[in-house]
């Protein structure tokens, strides 16, 4: 009955939460120590999605020898790990403590634009711990409208409880369907914002309008996000991160183009997946690997 599905939700979403709010209140080195010993389970036993991960890493870089390959897969292992752990932080952490952990370098330039009327889309991958990037809005001026698109989950407990961590930090999380919606009713109030597209997912194959080279790769891509960007005049922009060390990051806003309604079509999403890629090849263990990314690619 209904009654019964609404007990069950509920006690599976305070499970859940309960976890997540313990896990986030350990200290960071406490939590890294976590890290550390759940890898081996977690690479050596469960082997979570091993032939993926070898199988991406080998195509997308065939100049680099096994060892450097089975390095590189460790190494991710190891992060995917902390990125888990880190992610649950933001059921609790405080917005001092995440604005020294994740810095966004050279935000004043993006407040200019918001400060002239200007909306600004940053586009970003599945790199370093996007998560903690919800936390933009701690960077951006009060009176902007700073939103994520996501794609929402199957489980509703799991939904639920990873929008409410994503929009603790003031965001506010947009459903991919509802974004064009979302993005014209800001126009029409003339209100500034700032739309986060992580835009390097694999369209579904019916979708598919557009290929792009991508690590060693030719893709499909979703073109959704360029559309968005150049129907309604926003400025975008590529969230170019790096992970300094442990629990640290540093986020460089890069404009992709000045003026993307000039550029034929798909040339925006050409620009975002070079510079995707350049982010990927500096730290490749920062990247989401598990992700079944290529699955449509041409070659």
């Amino acid at each position: 009955s209904e009654m019964c599905i609404r007990d069950r939700y509920n006690i599976m979403y305070f499970l859940i939460s309960t976890i997540i709010k313990v896990l986030s209140y350990i200290p960071f080195w406490a939590l890294y120590v976590l890290s550390d010993i759940m890898y081996y389970p977690l690479y050596y036993i469960i082997r979570y999605r091993r032939k993926v991960v070898r199988k991406n890493l080998t195509e997308s870089f065939p100049e680099k020898s096994h060892h450097e390959i089975l390095s590189i897969e460790k190494k991710f292992y190891h992060y995917f790990m902390d990125m888990i752990l880190e992610s649950t932080k933001m059921a609790s952490i405080s917005p001092d403590e995440i604005k020294k952990r994740m810095k966004f370098v050279n935000v004043n330039k993006t407040n200019e634009l918001l400060d002239q009327g200007k909306s600004v889309d940053y586009f970003m991958g599945h790199y370093c711990n996007w998560e903690w990037m919800t936390s933009i809005g701690l960077w951006i001026k009060d009176d902007v409208v700073c939103a994520q698109v996501y794609h929402k989950l199957i489980n509703h407990t799991f939904d639920n409880i990873i929008k409410q961590m994503r929009e603790r930090m003031g965001n506010i999380c947009v459903e991919m369907r509802e974004t064009a919606r979302f993005v014209a009713n800001m126009a029409s109030q003339n209100q500034p914002c700032m739309v986060a597209l992580i835009a390097d997912q694999s369209p579904k194959r019916k979708q598919i309008k557009h290929y792009v080279k991508f690590l060693n790769h030719t893709v499909p891509v979703l073109v959704g996000p360029e559309k968005i960007t150049k129907h309604f005049g926003h400025i975008p922009v590529f969230v170019n991160v790096k992970r300094v060390k442990r629990g640290y990051y540093e986020c460089e806003f890069i404009p992709l183009h000045d003026n993307p309604s000039s550029l034929p079509d798909y040339e925006l999403s050409d620009i975002y997946f070079k510079h995707l890629e350049d982010e990927i090849r500096r730290q490749p263990e920062c990247y989401l690997w598990t992700h079944n990314r290529f699955k449509y690619a041409q070659n």
